[in-house]
C-alpha cells in the first residue's frame, strides 16, 4: 500500500473565479435573474427558478445506493456530499449560494472576512463572526476549526478527503495528526492568538489559499465530541440544521438547529423546516420519484439515467423541467499499471486505439445529454486545457492500430482482464460493457465487476492493494475541479505523493509528472501556467495510464414542489442549501 504524502506545494499561482470539487458548469436561460415560477428548459441555470422566501415543510432527496463517502466534514470527497453538509456545516470561506457566475464567486462563512496575506502569501489570517454555535450552544472557537483541520491530517482513521492541509501547511516534523500525537504542538501550521483568530503558516507561498479555506475540512469539530471514524454518526451541528435521524444505507433526516443564528449567518436562509434523504434507492426509481414529485432531486446531481432521459428530453412538458449543465468534470478509465498485462504501456495503448468512443459517449447519454467525447485529462472549461489527441481513433477506435499494439505488449491474441464499476450507477455499468463490446474486436476479454459506491474510494477499486490483489485492471470513475483552475483540477488527480487508499490518483506515479506540477506553482505569469497544466495533462496521456472518456454534462429535472431552484456552477448541480418547499 503506497500512502506517500506530497512534500512540496510551492504554489504562487493568482487564482481566478473558480469552481468546486466534482463539478463547476454553466449554461444559459431565458429568464430574469429575480426568479420566475414558469417551467422552461435551463431555466435554473442563470436564474433562481421559482423563487420564494416562505418557509416550512420538508425536502425530500433521494439516492441510487448508500452515501458514497461520508458525512464526517473530514472526510468527505464527493461533490453532491460537499454541496449538502453546508446544511449543517460552515466553513470558514464558502462559495456563494446564487445561480450563474456568482456561484463561482467565494464569500467568508463562519469567517468575517476572505482571508488576510501577509509573508508574501504564506501567512493567512481569519477571524470568526460574533455569536457563532455548535447545536448544543456552546461557542464556536478558533480551537475548533484548528482541531477540525488536525484530524483531517490523519488519513489512516480519515482517508476520503483531500490532502491540501496536508501538504501546504508548515506541520512538525513527524506529525501523525491529533488521534496519534493528541500532544503535539501545531502552531507551526496552524496558530490561534485568541478564540476568534486563526492563522494558517504554509511552506510556500500560495495567492489562493482562501479556495483551500473553503473546504469541508475547515467546518468546526469539537475536540470532546469527536470519535474518529464514527464521527459520521454524529457530526456536530454549526449550521442551520443538525442531525436527526443516521441510518446508513435507509434514511437521513435533518432538522432545524435551535442554536444557529440567522443574523451569524447572512449565506444560509434555511427555508425547509428539515431534510429527508431516503438511501439504496433504484436508479430508475429515483427519476421516477423526481419526475412524479414524490421527492425533489436526486441527490447525486450527475443527472438522469438511461431510462428516464429519452422520455424526458421527447415529451415537452418533462423538457421544460429540465436543465442541462455543463460540468469542470471527466468521466473517464482507470488502468492500472501493478496489475498484468497493463503494467505494459503498450497494452494500455491497445484499449487507447481499441475503445469505441462513442459507445463511452453513449453510455452517458450521447453527446446532449453526455457530453463532448474527451480526449485529454483537462475538460475545455478548465483554463490550461489543450486540445490534443494522442491515441487518434476516431469515434469507432482504431482495430489495426490496437492489433499492432497488442503485438507489441507480447499479447497478440489479446488478453483476459477485470474492468470495475459503481454498482449503483447505471451509466458506469453501460460504459463497462461498452469497453467489453469494442475490446473484444481485438481479443481483449473483459470481465465486468460491479462493486458497491459506499467503499469504491476507498475499500475496493480506490485501495491498491484491493486491485493489485483481485486482479482488477481497469476501474471506471470520475473527477471534477476542486476549484476551476489546472491546480483544481490535476493535483489529487495525478501527483504520485497524494496517493493512498481513498485518493483520487489510483494509478499515475510519475516522478517528472510530480517536478512539473511543483514548477508550475512557482510559475507567476498566467499564460505561462495554463500552458504549463496542458503540459501536465500531456505528459501524464503519453504513458497511456487514462482513458478520457466524456467531458461531462447533465440533463437535471426540476423538482415540482420546490422553490428557489438553480444551479450552483460551484457544483454542477442544484443547490441543496438554498431550495425550499412549496406551500
Amino acid at each position: 500500500m503506497r500512502t506517500k504524502r506530497t512534500k512540496a506545494f510551492v504554489v504562487i499561482a493568482a487564482v481566478a473565479a473558480m469552481g468546486l470539487s466534482a463539478c463547476g458548469g454553466g449554461g444559459g436561460s431565458s429568464n430574469s435573474n429575480n426568479g420566475s415560477g414558469g417551467d422552461q428548459f435551463n431555466a435554473a441555470l442563470e436564474s433562481v427558478h421559482n423563487a420564494s422566501d416562505k418557509k416550512g415543510g420538508i425536502l425530500k432527496l433521494g439516492q441510487a445506493g448508500d452515501w458514497a463517502d461520508s458525512v464526517d466534514p473530514g472526510n468527505t470527497y464527493y461533490g453532491y456530499s460537499w454541496d449538502f453538509l453546508r446544511t449543517y456545516a460552515r466553513t470558514l470561506v464558502m462559495f456563494r449560494s446564487a445561480p450563474g457566475k456568482k456561484g463561482n464567486e467565494l464569500v467568508p462563512d463562519l469567517a468575517t472576512d476572505l482571508g488576510k496575506s501577509s509573508d508574501g502569501g504564506k501567512t493567512w489570517t481569519y477571524t470568526l463572526r460574533d455569536g457563532v454555535k455548535f447545536e448544543d450552544g456552546t461557542p464556536i472557537t478558533s480551537k475548533d476549526v484548528k482541531y477540525a483541520v488536525e484530524r483531517s491530517f490523519d488519513k489512516g482513521v480519515l482517508a476520503l478527503g483531500p490532502a491540501y492541509f496536508d501538504a501546504m501547511l508548515n506541520w512538525p516534523a513527524g506529525y501523525k495528526g491529533p488521534y496519534k500525537q493528541p500532544d503535539a504542538n501545531t502552531d507551526s501550521a496552524i496558530s490561534t492568538p485568541d478564540d476568534k483568530t486563526i492563522v494558517f503558516h504554509l511552506k510556500q507561498p500560495f495567492a489562493g489559499f482562501d479556495y483551500v479555506a473553503q473546504l469541508p475540512q475547515t467546518a468546526p469539530v469539537p475536540q470532546d465530541k469527536d470519535t474518529g471514524a464514527k464521527y459520521k454518526e454524529h457530526v456536530v451541528s454549526s449550521g442551520p440544521y443538525m442531525w436527526k435521524t443516521y441510518s446508513p444505507g435507509k434514511k437521513y433526516e435533518l432538522e432545524r438547529n435551535p442554536n444557529w443564528d440567522p443574523k451569524t449567518d447572512p449565506n444560509r436562509k434555511a427555508l425547509p423546516d428539515g431534510y429527508e434523504i431516503t438511501l439504496n434507492m433504484n436508479p430508475d426509481d429515483v427519476d421516477n420519484q423526481v419526475i412524479a414529485g414524490d421527492i425533489d432531486a436526486d441527490i447525486q446531481g450527475t443527472g438522469v439515467q438511461p431510462a428516464a432521459l429519452s422520455r424526458v428530453l421527447s415529451d415537452p412538458s418533462l423538457k421544460s423541467r429540465a436543465d442541462n449543465p455543463t460540468l469542470s468534470r471527466l468521466w473517464y478509465t482507470n488502468m492500472i499499471p501493478t496489475v498484468k498485462p497493463f503494467d505494459n504501456i503498450d497494452c494500455r495503448k491497445a484499449v487507447e486505439y481499441g475503445m469505441d468512443r462513442s459507445s463511452y459517449q453513449n453510455a452517458y447519454g450521447g453527446p446532449f445529454a453526455g457530453g463532448d467525447l474527451a480526449t485529454t485529462l483537462l475538460p475545455p472549461t478548465i483554463p490550461g486545457h489543450q486540445k490534443f489527441d494522442l491515441f487518434p481513433a476516431g469515434e469507432k477506435g482504431d482495430v489495426d492500430a490496437a492489433k499492432k499494439a497488442l503485438a507489441a505488449c507480447g499479447q497478440p491474441n489479446g488478453f483476459d482482464a477485470t474492468i470495475a464499476y459503481r454498482a449503483e450507477r447505471p451509466k458506469e455499468k453501460a460504459t463497462a460493457e461498452a469497453f467489453q463490446q469494442a475490446l473484444k474486436r481485438i481479443g481483449i476479454n473483459l470481465q465486468t465487476k460491479p462493486l458497491p459506491e459506499a467503499t469504491y474510494s476507498s475499500d475496493t477499486c480506490g485501495d491498491p492493494n484491493y486491485r493489485t490483489q483481485r486482479k482488477i485492471g481497469m476501474c471506471v470513475y470520475g473527477w471534477g475541479a476542486d476549484w476551476n483552475d489546472g491546480f483544481g483540477f490535476l493535483s489529487q488527480l495525478v501527483d504520485s505523493r497524494t496517493m493512498r487508499p481513498g485518493a483520487a490518483n489510483m494509478n499515475v506515479d510519475i516522478p517528472e509528472v510530480d517536478q512539473m506540477l511543483d514548477k508550475a506553482m512557482v510559475e507567476q505569469d498566467t499564460a505561462t501556467r495554463n500552458s504549463d497544466w496542458g503540459a501536465i495533462d500531456k505528459r501524464v496521456m503519453e504513458d497511456a495510464l487514462i482513458y478520457p472518456g466524456v467531458y461531462a454534462k447533465a440533463v437535471l429535472v426540476r423538482p415540482k414542489n420546490a422553490t428557489n431552484v438553480f444551479v450552483n456552477d460551484a457544483f454542477g448541480m442544484y443547490d441543496y442549501l438554498a431550495m425550499g418547499v412549496q406551500q
